[in-house]
């Protein structure tokens, strides 16, 4: 070796984690340093660029900042940096700056990786404990998502333009020609803030758009002098100014609305349309929910759904958490629900009887993915009668879930549908349907109530959903032999580690040499935080809302609630990521991946997750009981 390698081999083995490292390991690593001198003030290391290199400061100090220039971290001689980089997806999470004049020894990333599958010791240094590994990975994950990150009032340009409810619709229209804006917020100085005397004047209760004065002043023939009141909108969705930009696509998306009003402290701001989404981020997700109200038949709609994927695709491309893509995609699923409703009620005429259209399953809990079947079923209002009104409810439900076979959405194996008449019922048939689960938790009704117990008004009567919510919610809290029943049916999918915590692959089969990430770990840590929220009474019906409830409700150990939302994200977002990829590969989604073709990083956080769930299905056996009652 010459000197410069024997000096140094001997720094790094004054430091961990090169202090652990065999003697022979340390000379070959200290073979390929390259050294590097960066002036003082001088950037080392820029958001988003490639890295390759494992940093060790040999001298000097380095300054990290987030993405947002928040000052991170401060490292000084000795200090490791770049790690997190090279661990994700080879670009800088954490920009570097050197302090001062600053030398540094560089290891190329190959090397670093190899020295982390040969030394186990070298490796848990970066990655440190299980959960808080696989909880650091969710974060970095996140700190990448512009649409998680960036907040509506960045999207504010202009000030905002309001009127008083008083005011004629003559004068509104030429203010908005004058301010060249499309909408105007509506004030009401007479009516205070939550309706509390105490607090200014001022509140938001209404807007007026370039389409309310063309469909409800010149189409109607009204006068030029009418008062703003009249015409303007009142069904307001109001997006505080600190709420993200996300949380505005979803409004969008769900109350099919062009313009959302900001506020601050209650008092109105701004006004973000349509079009300011749209230029600060193609969201082709929310163009499609558009196109499908569009289309005029099953078959049109058949030929749209072929976008489906590909918007998929992009979602994951812009790195969109599971979150975000399995809301967008129930939304998308519930959208094709809704215009197959319309075009049916338009075939087979207006229904005889009141219902309600419901979606079941991953579909209710926001957390459908692009491989997903169709779970419904029909609520029927209580004067329903079987002779006169079964064949109409036939066809609509025959026309519905065809229409959904051919966009894609596969008739469900369980027969979990509305086109089978036993999954037609009235208000009353169906709470006494839940009452009997409850009450008696066999075998068939554990399964049913895993699927049902996650339901969702999609069309009709919606609030008979929110009614069927708030009485499961009610009765199963009480219920201790019901949730202990429940929690002994989430223990039953269990994730696929060995022994020895290696992953168990199916050995034969199309799927050998694979292991199915939906059954063995999305849906039982799905069955895991149900359980939980049953016995709380949460009326949440996503798994992340309801973690909330359950972290709020204090029912686990500390900790443990996040260590499952980290769990569901990680499983989630490589199921995700697996799809997305044989997609663009060309292949049939599914959700069966092989772990080999995971980098070893990437493995090992899989590892994490999955033996959270094993650890949360066994405190479920602890947990609940069915003679102790819910401990």
């Amino acid at each position: 070796m010459q000197s410069e390698q024997i000096e140094i081999a001997q720094f790094l083995s004054q430091h961990p984690p090169f202090d652990d490292l065999p003697q022979k390991a340390l000379d070959e690593l200290a073979k390929q340093v390259e050294v590097s001198y960066f002036r003082a003030n001088t950037d080392i290391l820029q958001y988003g660029q490639d890295i390759a290199d494992l940093y060790i400061i040999r001298s000097g100090a380095v300054e990290m900042y987030r993405r947002d220039g928040e000052l991170y971290n401060r490292l000084a001689t000795a200090g490791i940096f770049g790690q997190m980089g090279l661990l994700m997806n080879r670009k800088v999470r954490f920009p570097a700056t050197a302090l001062e004049d600053t030398l540094v020894y560089c290891i190329n990333v190959d090397i670093f990786l190899q020295y982390c599958d040969e030394f186990e010791v070298f490796a848990d240094y970066f990655e440190t404990d299980g959960n808080v590994r696989l909880h650091q990975a969710i974060v970095e994950q996140a700190d990448g998502n512009d649409l998680t990150t960036a907040k509506v009032k960045s999207l504010l340009h202009r000030d905002v333009v309001t009127v008083d409810a008083t005011e004629t619709v003559k004068n509104i229209a030429q203010l908005m020609t004058d301010e060249s804006v499309s909408s105007v917020l509506v004030t009401d100085v007479n009516k205070p803030v939550n309706n509390d005397p105490q607090e200014d004047d001022g509140q938001v209760v209404g807007i007026i758009t370039d389409k309310d004065l063309r469909t409800k002043v010149v189409a109607q023939g009204l006068e030029y002098n009418t008062p703003a009141h009249v015409i303007m909108s009142t069904n307001l969705v109001l997006l505080d100014q600190n709420d993200y930009i996300f949380e505005a696509v979803l409004a969008m998306l769900r109350d099919n609305l062009h313009h959302l009003p900001v506020v601050q402290k209650k008092r109105p701001i701004g006004v973000i349309s349509l079009s300011d989404i749209l230029r600060y981020e193609s969201q082709s997700s929310l163009l499609l929910v558009r196109g499908i109200l569009a289309q005029q038949s099953v078959e049109d709609l058949a030929h749209y759904a072929n976008q489906l994927p590909r918007v998929f695709v992009r979602m994951v491309n812009e790195d969109a958490n599971s979150h975000m893509v399995g809301t967008a995609m129930a939304v998308i699923g519930r959208t094709f629900k809704q215009r197959l409703l319309i075009l049916a009620e338009e075939k087979f005429g207006p229904p005889p009887v009141p219902y309600c259209f419901i979606a079941l399953g991953s579909m209710a809990r926001d957390e459908q993915l692009i491989v997903t079947d169709q779970d419904n079923a029909l609520i029927l209002d209580n004067s329903y009668d079987d002779e006169k009104h079964n064949a109409y409810f036939q066809n609509l439900s025959d026309f519905v879930c065809d229409g959904l076979a051919q966009c894609g959405y596969s008739y469900c194996d369980g027969e979990i549908m509305a086109s089978f008449k036993k999954w037609r019922k009235t208000q009353d048939q169906w709470f006494e349907q839940f009452a009997q689960w409850i009450a008696e938790p066999k075998p068939q009704a554990l399964l049913n109530s895993s699927i049902f117990f996650d339901l969702d008004g999609v069309w009709g009567k919606t609030k008979w959903a929110n009614e069927l919510k708030t009485y499961i919610a009610k009765h199963s809290a009480n219920n201790r032999v019901f949730l202990a029943n429940m929690a002994a049916n989430a223990r039953n999918r269990t994730p696929p580690l060995g022994f020895f915590k290696g992953f168990v692959l199916e050995h034969n089969g199309q799927h050998q040499k694979s292991m199915n990430l939906k059954r063995r770990g999305t849906a039982p840590l799905s069955d895991v935080v149900r359980v939980h929220a049953l016995a709380i009474g949460s009326r949440k019906q996503n798994s992340f809302d309801r973690l909330e409830d359950i972290i709020e409700a204090n029912v686990l150990p500390a900790g443990k609630a996040q260590d499952l939302r980290d769990a569901l994200e990680y499983i989630s977002m490589t199921r995700i990521r697996h799809q997305a990829w044989q997609i663009e590969q060309g292949e049939v989604p599914d959700n069966n991946l092989d772990p080999h073709l995971l980098s070893p990083f990437e493995q090992r956080h899989l590892k994490d997750a999955f033996a959270i769930l094993d650890k949360a299905q066994n405190y479920l056996k602890f947990c609940y009981t069915a003679h102790s009652g819910v401990k």
